[in-house]
């Protein structure tokens, strides 16, 4: 399993790092097919409400996987793009079934 982190514009935060990679742990262990995983964390400044943003990319086989979420909590948004990614995941698995 291999995880880039990217802080655009941000301070990089380990605690949000390790919480980030925990959660895409259990991706990488449902979905054997994943090869990596790159995730950006962003700040809108115009968004006073909401404003932070998670951007996760996967690699696998066939074409790459995107999701992103802009809430008011980095945590909040690491689950919803997360979720959103084991619903295309899901998807993608029922191509690879053998009939």
């Amino acid at each position: 399993m291999t995880v880039n982190i990217q802080y655009v514009d941000l301070k990089t935060s380990e605690s949000l790092s390790e919480f980030t990679r925990n959660k895409l742990a259990s991706l990488f262990n449902k979905f054997e097919f994943l090869i990596s995983a790159e995730v950006h964390f962003k700040k809108d400044e115009k968004d006073f409400e909401n404003g932070k943003i998670c951007n996760i990319e996967l690699s696998l086989p066939g074409p790459r996987l995107f999701a992103t979420s802009n809430t008011h909590n980095f945590e909040v948004s690491i689950r919803e793009t997360i979720s959103d990614l084991e619903r295309q995941l899901k998807k993608r698995k029922e191509i690879f079934k053998v009939y």
